[in-house]
């Protein structure tokens, strides 16, 4: 990074899905129209699409790839502290994520499994930000009621058993201001008319156990390695109220200038804030993705820039643009990678 770094504002980056969605993106970023142009938005992605080279990469708007600028200068975009226990990735992915049907009952791998799987230092834990909903009864899905049996759990995959595997899961009501962590392992699946600002580790990794009517071949739901061994990274266990209440936060009513959004058990993983500047809020240098979810406001940095916000803006915010000044009438998501432990 040359010159002094400063916050980049960041165009639409929606690759293609399997399913439908995307007007609620349209309709937060002002783009016209209830098309449903792709049903998830990348952020600051440099995160390519499973088996892909590009598809799925944030590219800014001086031409480059994100990530290859972040690997130019890893320090200027992430800090000492982050590189020095991440390296030059920024350990994060934001999307937004529109569902216009039903997802799929899927789940994704841990770190060690990914390691040994997909040669990845990353699995794929990943935490759901509810920003807005649509229909009757909007809902979403995670962790199996009760503990099954690889036996069990195997033939619904194998008969393709959809109302065995969504049936077997815990559903829960949402609202705008819910979040619900998903620990990687963790069965899960978005229902219709839920849009959330989703942040996860930085990978593409879904193992789809429901791939009937959603992908082209059961390769594409185990991602090459078998169903016998994908389900190996499974938590089959039940998952009672009381656990459950763990993953889950409420906070839509909190009208603070800063609130942590996120269950605590997401820390080790990623950070979010819903800001709400009352009449500024100082911010502490590091990288972040920004989204704005209404009104208009300024972000300021240390270095002397001015970078006027609207609602369905993105920016991607490097370290080094140093502290931050975010001023006026505005709500927005702040997207952290984990902290960097201590050396």
């Amino acid at each position: 990074m040359t010159g002094r770094p400063e916050p980049i504002r960041l165009p639409a980056n929606q690759p293609p899905q399997f399913y439908r969605g995307g007007s609620a993106i349209a309709a937060l970023r002002g783009a016209g129209g209830t098309e449903e142009v792709g049903p998830e938005d990348w952020v600051a992605s440099t995160t390519a699409m499973f088996g892909q080279d590009t598809k799925g990469l944030t590219r800014l708007p001086d031409g480059r790839w994100l990530r290859e600028a972040v690997r130019a200068d890893p320090h200027g975009w992430l800090g000492a502290a982050h590189v020095a226990a991440f390296g030059d990735s920024t350990a994060l992915l934001v999307k937004l994520l529109d569902a216009r049907q039903r997802l799929p009952v899927h789940f994704h791998p841990p770190d060690a499994f990914a390691r040994r799987h997909f040669d990845s230092h990353f699995g794929k834990t990943e935490a759901w930000i509810v920003v807005g909903t649509s229909g009757a009864e909007p809902t979403v899905y995670a962790g199996f009621r009760q503990s099954h049996s690889a036996r069990t759990v195997g033939e619904w995959v194998r008969d393709q058993d959809a109302p065995a595997m969504l049936g077997a899961l815990n559903s829960i009501a949402v609202r705008p201001g819910d979040t619900v962590y998903i620990p990687a392992g963790l069965p899960h699946a978005i229902g219709e008319g839920v849009f959330v600002v989703e942040l996860q580790q930085p990978t593409d990794f879904s193992l789809t156990l429901e791939w009937r009517d959603f992908l082209a071949a059961p390769e594409k739901g185990h991602l090459g390695i078998g169903f016998d061994t994908a389900l190996q990274a499974l938590d089959r266990s039940g998952w009672d109220d009381t656990r459950l209440r763990t993953l889950i936060r409420s906070t839509g009513g909190d009208s603070s200038s800063t609130v942590d959004v996120l269950a605590p058990g997401s820390a080790g993983f990623f950070r979010a804030d819903r800001l709400r500047p009352d009449p500024t809020l100082a911010l502490d240098p590091s990288f972040a993705v920004l989204v704005v979810l209404a009104g208009a406001g300024t972000l300021r940095t240390e270095h002397g820039g001015d970078h006027q916000l609207g609602r369905g803006d993105t920016f991607v915010v490097p370290h080094g643009a140093g502290q931050t000044e975010l001023a006026g009438e505005l709500t927005a998501i702040r997207c952290r990678p984990p902290t960097a432990p201590p050396s």
